[in-house]
């Protein structure tokens, strides 16, 4: 072997030496890197600057954004990492009339919380209080309503049982339209019908159906009213057939109904 290959070990000393120098200062550079990442996130976590600076409520309308929070336990000096989801989901499902919600973290520092309320279908009479009725078919007796409500039909003469959860679920089949239209609905049974219903609506007509075809016959309600006189009013009969009879006289006629052929 040629001497001119040969390495000392004097030679080498000094650059051993020289790489485990920079291998410590890579480390030392490691750990106080880390030593001072763990002080900036204790600081940060015991700091306002992980608290929550912001709480969105949307898809609330009966129950305001400060009773939703409220509920939900999050407050501005929450740390947002210690928000629970699913905790505060659980709570809002409590309420009467929220179906579900969904609770979203947004860095840095905002919580979205989205409800999904329950639709007030009706409302029940009761002496001389109005009873929300939902459409899951519950009815709030802890919600008194004491005004006559106007943006849902009044139910009279029902009870909890299967009667009115038939009676909502065939509103819940109607159209809006048809829904907004109806001002009280009369649970009001016949020896041959145990099912009959009378409708009183907001344009002065009266109408009498039974619960077994209700939805199907009520939804070509507009159609029907088209076709009679807004002055002359009277009794829409719905249950066999489409029939009219006027409060002044007494035949009946027979109301053709445009989308008879339609479903």
């Amino acid at each position: 072997m040629e001497k001119s290959k040969v390495v000392s070990l004097e030679d080498r000393i000094p650059k051993l030496k020289q790489q485990r120098k920079k291998k410590a200062n890579r480390r030392l550079i490691f750990l106080l890197l880390l030593f001072f990442s763990l002080i900036v996130l204790v600081i940060y976590f015991q700091s306002p600057l992980s608290h929550i600076k912001q709480i969105k409520v949307s898809g609330n309308s009966i129950y305001d954004k400060e009773e939703i929070i409220q509920i939900s336990g999050v407050t501005e000096k929450t740390n947002i990492w210690k928000v629970d989801e699913e905790a505060i989901e659980g709570k809002l499902k409590e309420l009467p009339e929220i179906k579900s919600s969904t609770v979203k973290i947004q860095l840095p520092s905002t919580i979205n919380i989205q409800v999904d309320e329950l639709k007030r279908i009706a409302y029940i009479a009761k002496e001389k209080h109005y009873l929300p009725v939902m459409e899951n078919g519950s009815i709030l007796k802890d919600e008194k309503v004491a005004e006559i409500p106007v943006n849902a039909p009044i139910l009279n003469d029902f009870s909890e049982g299967d009667i009115l959860n038939m009676m909502i679920g065939e509103l819940e089949s109607l159209p809006e339209e048809v829904l907004n239209s109806i001002s009280e609905i009369h649970h009001s049974p016949k020896k041959t019908d145990s099912n009959h219903i009378t409708l009183y609506m907001n344009d002065g007509f009266e109408v009498s159906a039974t619960l077994r075809s209700f939805s199907e016959k009520m939804a070509h309600y507009p159609s029907i009213i088209s076709q009679l006189d807004p002055e002359k009013k009277g009794i829409i009969d719905l249950e066999v057939g489409s029939y009219f009879k006027a409060y002044e006289t007494e035949g009946a006629e027979e109301v053709e109904k445009e989308n008879e052929g339609e479903g």
